[in-house]
């Protein structure tokens, strides 16, 4: 899996990591108990801090998608696949109903419509659930 960052993004670098690597957990190109690169040598090849991978890790591994084993390092975590077994965990049901509630909140501040912005999010979900988690 090829990882790239863009330092001039608003969005923290760690961040844009997270955000890769569950999209490649979310596409299938990243499978349970798939090893992930060292600390050490995915900061080497993005030219980023130690401690900037590390942290990406651990926001994964508090989320879930990641689990660290010692020695052998970030494993990809073992996940329910598609089906009616997958419902998410009401921690998960929570933040992600949070997520949409702060992105519709900002959305009605910015003049937006109800009808425009679940069209919206229902695109985008679309998207995720088809192209295996690469949304515009």
């Amino acid at each position: 899996m090829f990882l790239g960052i863009d330092k001039f993004k608003e969005r923290p670098v760690y961040l844009q990591i997270r955000d890769q690597i569950v999209a490649g957990i979310a596409s299938g190109e990243l499978q349970p108990q798939d090893r992930l690169p060292s600390v050490r040598t995915l900061a080497s090849d993005l030219g980023v801090n130690l401690h900037t991978v590390n942290r990406a890790y651990a926001v994964l591994r508090d989320e879930g998608f990641v689990v660290m084993r010692g020695r052998q390092g970030a494993l990809v975590a073992d996940v329910p696949g598609p089906g009616p077994v997958a419902e998410p965990t009401s921690a998960q049901a929570r933040k992600a109903s949070a997520l949409v509630g702060r992105l519709a909140t900002e959305w009605r501040a910015s003049g937006g419509d109800q009808e425009a912005f679940v069209r919206l999010v229902t695109e985008a979900a679309q998207a995720a659930f088809t192209r295996g988690g690469k949304t515009s």
